[in-house]
């Protein structure tokens, strides 16, 4: 019951679902997302831990960076059933897309404070 409660929690949140729609497309770092949704780091840490704790996504560092990663294995039960709905969902939607093409102007060297 704990996973599912995780799972559903992790999906309760338009921006965390914003999120791995972003993720879909490439691994993005804190700063990247921040400045692609337009929220607060703290904001956007706490909905990257939410969806880490859950298994839909992991991180790695990488020299200064930490990416942040769909994550396609040793996921739960339940984020294994419902990641392929989700990739598919969302497709054609208004801010989904707004936020692609927002990510295509996110120069991590510039927007990211070393």
């Amino acid at each position: 019951m704990e996973n599912l409660t995780k799972t559903f929690k992790a999906l309760s949140d338009p921006n965390r679902i914003r999120i791995l729609k972003l993720l879909e497309v490439q691994p993005l770092c804190v700063c990247e997302i921040t400045w692609i949704l337009g929220l607060a780091a703290s904001t956007v840490s706490k909905h990257l831990s939410i969806l880490k704790e859950a298994g839909f996504i992991f991180d790695h560092k990488d020299n200064k960076w930490v990416n942040y990663y769909l994550n396609d294995t040793n996921r739960s039960k339940y984020v294994s059933e419902i990641m392929p709905l989700i990739k598919k969902w969302l497709s054609d939607d208004k801010i989904i897309e707004k936020d692609r093409n927002r990510m295509e102007f996110a120069d991590r060297t510039k927007i990211c404070i070393p």
